[in-house]
């Protein structure tokens, strides 16, 4: 399946990505042997470091059918399920022709004239300003837009947008990041719980001696490789969302040959697209993240700055800078609650005076009967006749 953009890019990227999923099927097999090590470190009293790794060992090789049938049923729930999820955290509604024909026209128009499937349209009714596509299937992809970004974008950026999304969805970003949010959701889960139980008192070390010794190194290894699985995941959800936005942009680029609207679309999103109550996992999806890591380093989007700077570069855009919007409708409407006070109080005591009953045209512009001749529609010539 052909995709829009940087072709050779793509390909790259799409290689490092199954590199990445492996990689995640991995660290949750790295999870199950940290478990062995913590479940041996308790049940063999005196063991020394090397028998407890040697049994530990081979309880991960009994348990590694397990694992591996409980990681694809996990994915398997999350292929059916992970949309109805997605709308639950982010409130997002499907949407028709009739309920928003703008938004359906837009899309529609850039399925038809590249031959792309129409995906589900659902929309999130807040005024921030943010969009991102999911589902793993012709059937389940779908582009959710907010309310906000509908109102602050005129129909060129928002035709921006959708390009992004669908330059997404045809090039495997989609599946990808569903994929990858999901197994490094179960990694993150169990690591959680698993630093919970330890730290909170779950375990004690009932030996002393040598015996204790060589259960407290095997489970300062477990923790060690737990919190290696867990940093991994996140390294790795980073890795397969940094990269694709900057082809998502180019994509969109092709599929509207408009990169100002696109540039444009950005400045208006840029710091603008933190959805309430949204999980990481999904605003890793989204067109911009604001929610920034440390330094930059642990950022799921690269900067704004840096993909205007590439689609002024590639793509012959121009940069209008930082973009100034009005305030969202629910600040407008409280900072508006005082200066509507003040307007009140200054015009209410002002009287109503009525108009003076002698005020009375003269007789002279009096309106004359009817039939009387008024000399034009601009009244009478000077000069002329003022009557017939």
């Amino acid at each position: 399946m052909a995709a829009y953009g940087l072709y050779s890019h793509i390909r790259a990227n799409r290689i490092r990505s199954a590199f990445l999923l492996i990689g995640l099927f991995f660290l949750i097999y790295l999870m199950v042997f940290a478990g062995a090590l913590v479940a041996e470190a308790f049940t063999r009293d005196g063991a020394s470091v090397e028998q407890l790794l040697r049994f530990a060992e081979r309880d991960f090789r009994q348990a590694l059918p397990f694992a591996t049938v409980g990681a694809a049923l996990w994915v398997i729930l999350a292929y059916y399920f992970h949309q109805s999820l997605i709308d639950a955290v982010t409130g997002g509604e499907d949407v028709s022709r009739a309920a928003e024909p703008r938004l359906y026209n837009l899309l529609e128009n850039l399925c038809i004239s590249r031959g792309i499937p129409m995906p589900k349209l659902k929309v999130i009714d807040t005024d921030v300003l943010n969009a991102f596509a999911s589902g793993m299937n012709q059937r389940q992809y779908s582009v959710t837009v907010t309310r906000g970004l509908l109102d602050k974008l005129d129909d060129k950026e928002v035709e921006a947008v959708l390009g992004h999304e669908l330059t997404h969805i045809r090039n495997g970003d989609v599946k990808m990041m569903v994929i990858a949010v999901v197994i490094a959701g179960v990694i993150s889960f169990f690591a959680e719980l698993f630093f919970r139980v330890m730290f909170r008192g779950g375990f004690r070390v009932r030996s002393s001696g040598d015996r204790k010794g060589g259960a407290v190194v095997v489970l300062l290894i477990a923790v060690a490789l737990v919190a290696l699985a867990w940093l991994l995941s996140i390294v790795i959800r980073f890795a397969l969302s940094r990269k694709r936005e900057y082809l998502a942009d180019a994509g969109s680029v092709e599929l509207t040959k408009n990169p100002d609207a696109m540039i444009s679309a950005l400045r208006k999103i840029e710091g603008r697209g933190e959805l309430p109550g949204s999980t990481s996992a999904v605003m890793e999806m989204c067109v911009d993240n604001p929610r920034e890591g440390f330094s930059d380093i642990f950022a799921t989007h690269p900067p704004v700055e840096s993909r205007v700077d590439a689609l002024v570069k590639f793509a012959g855009g121009h940069d209008p800078g930082p973009i100034a919007l009005p305030m969202p409708k629910d600040m407008q409407h409280e900072d508006s609650d005082d200066d509507e006070g003040d307007e009140e109080r200054e015009e209410s005591p002002r009287p109503q005076i009525p108009p003076p009953a002698q005020e009375k045209p003269p007789a002279d512009e009096q309106p004359k009967p009817f039939g009387h001749r008024q000399g034009g529609p601009w009244g009478p010539k000077p000069g002329g006749p003022s009557g017939g």
